[in-house]
């Protein structure tokens, strides 16, 4: 069973240290008013955006999980 630091570190690493860029780059485009809530394909975008993120963290989550269980 491979360890910790060569399964779980990486994925941990990604997606915390990207979640913070992802956020912050979220954080940036609600303040600058690029994302217009009122507007329905601005509204379909910001869930694209983070439909994408969590749709590529499961991925690689489940790819690890089989790799290490299968």
């Amino acid at each position: 069973m491979p360890s910790f630091s060569h399964s779980w570190l990486p994925f941990i690493y990604l997606y915390g240290v990207g979640g913070i860029f992802f956020i912050g780059g979220m954080i940036l485009i609600k303040k600058a008013k690029i994302l217009n809530p009122a507007k329905k394909l601005d509204r379909r975008w910001k869930w694209l955006l983070y439909f994408g993120f969590f749709y590529y963290m499961a991925i690689h989550l489940i790819m690890i999980l089989a790799a290490l269980y299968w």
